[in-house]
């Protein structure tokens, strides 16, 4: 893949890639005087890239103070963090994972006692009352059925072996001709699509929830870590062979997070990118090194230790620190960079407020590009949580949207008999 970066003389590429082979071979030899000066920085390097690409097993960080009877139903009281206290509709998990309940509205916030009541609006398994801990989510919903939906487990072939999905037609009779592919995030998992199910069948399309590797539900990959969207958009264009398998002639790419720089990816490499309508993307990383650069901020790492954990990442010699079994080009994923050959419509969905994943590349890209990239800011939603807090506002957005997208458009080359978009008939 071409980079837009304008390159350098090949003196002064010669000159980094040294530089770059003996910094690494230096923290690698560990025995000399250089390494021996350097060892802290350099274990906190590698400790920090091995962070960002290896999948580990959620924290329950939330702490569960009571269960009460309210007027209305059960209530909650939590301690206030800055994901309790946003209004909305939530998730909260507990018991290792095993219990969850759906938690609505706010109905009071203490600041004095940092304490939040909270309305449960339903609880799907577990019992709640005994719960202390649990982690907070945007992830809804447990399964199709929760929305009143019917779906289809079905396996997609992919390396390795078979990957989970729900498969959610719109129409029972008949598959449609556009299937809605839904690609989560880093550490979620198929749960966090079903907020876009709905509207996706308002439209006429199937939705495929997929699995992607080291997930949980797919097939982990040899290395056992993620690629950040450079070796996972592999699984998406298996899930796009499938639903064109059973019936799709077009695809649209819902992704949330690290699964918008999957989406992006496989707009850009998969063989099948011809068919991919339209890209919906929900606090997508665009940018990867300014993310990584957030995060090294946010948690004190010095400037150059930061850029030297990037550097372990993208370089060959990084995999016998990073375990990754190729190195990942951050630079291909860069799509600010590359904003121009974005060349398939999309919306992105960002809060301005998202701490976790910076909106200002979101916005970067669609104003590089404003021929093909929308940008629709929200604003107290922290990261992928717009649906949440204002569930019509996302859903009016994207349907008007992807109406344009969908709409009845003429064939290459003809001028009559229009190609048309399923439901818009």
């Amino acid at each position: 893949m071409a980079s837009t970066t304008p390159p350098a003389s090949d003196a002064a590429n010669n000159k980094l890639s040294l530089r770059t082979k003996w910094a690494i071979a230096g923290f690698l030899a560990g025995g000399t005087l250089a390494g021996l000066v350097g060892a802290g920085s350099s274990a906190l390097a590698v400790y920090f890239a091995r962070r960002v690409i290896t999948p580990a097993a959620r924290h329950e960080d939330q702490e569960v103070l009571a269960v009460i009877r309210g007027d209305k139903g059960p209530q909650i009281i939590l301690a206030a963090t800055p994901d309790s206290t946003i209004d909305g509709v939530f998730s909260l998990f507990f018991s290792g994972g095993k219990g969850h309940a759906r938690i609505g509205r706010i109905v009071s916030y203490s600041p004095a006692e940092q304490t939040v009541l909270r309305e449960v609006e339903e609880v799907y398994s577990g019992n709640l009352s005994e719960a202390r801990r649990a982690w907070w989510s945007g992830a809804t919903y447990p399964d199709p059925a929760a929305i009143g939906l019917a779906a289809e487990d079905v396996d997609i072939e992919v390396a390795g072996g078979k990957a989970p999905a729900w498969l959610i037609r719109a129409e029972a009779s008949a598959a449609s001709p556009v299937c809605a592919i839904m690609v989560h995030g880093r550490g979620a998992t198929r749960l966090e699509g079903l907020r876009a199910v709905r509207t996706a069948r308002e439209l006429g399309m199937d939705s495929l929830l997929i699995s992607y590797r080291n997930d949980g539900l797919a097939p982990s990959a040899t290395d056992g870590r993620y690629g950040l969207g450079s070796t996972e958009w592999r699984d998406v264009e298996a899930a796009i062979e499938y639903a064109v398998d059973h019936g799709a002639q077009e695809i649209v790419l819902f992704g949330w997070s690290m699964g918008g720089a999957i989406s992006l990816q496989t707009a850009d490499l998969s063989k099948h990118r011809h068919l991919i309508r339209a890209l919906v993307l929900d606090a997508p990383v665009i940018n990867w090194v300014n993310v990584m650069a957030h995060h090294a901020e946010m948690n004190k790492i010095p400037y150059n230790v930061g850029r030297y954990g990037q550097m372990m990442l993208s370089h060959p010699l990084g995999r016998r620190l990073t375990g990754l079994s190729a190195p990942v080009d951050l630079k291909a994923m860069d799509w600010e960079a590359r904003a121009i050959e974005l060349r398939t419509p999309t919306l992105l969905i960002h809060s301005v407020d998202d701490d976790y994943v910076p909106f200002g590349p979101s916005a970067s890209l669609a104003e590089k590009n404003p021929e093909m990239v929308t940008f629709e800011p929200f604003d107290g939603a922290r990261h992928t949580k717009e649906w949440n807090v204002d569930p019509e506002r996302w859903e009016r957005v994207v349907r008007a949207w992807l109406q344009k997208q969908l709409a009845p458009r003429n064939n290459p080359g003809q001028t009559g008999n229009p190609t048309v978009g399923p439901g818009l008939a």
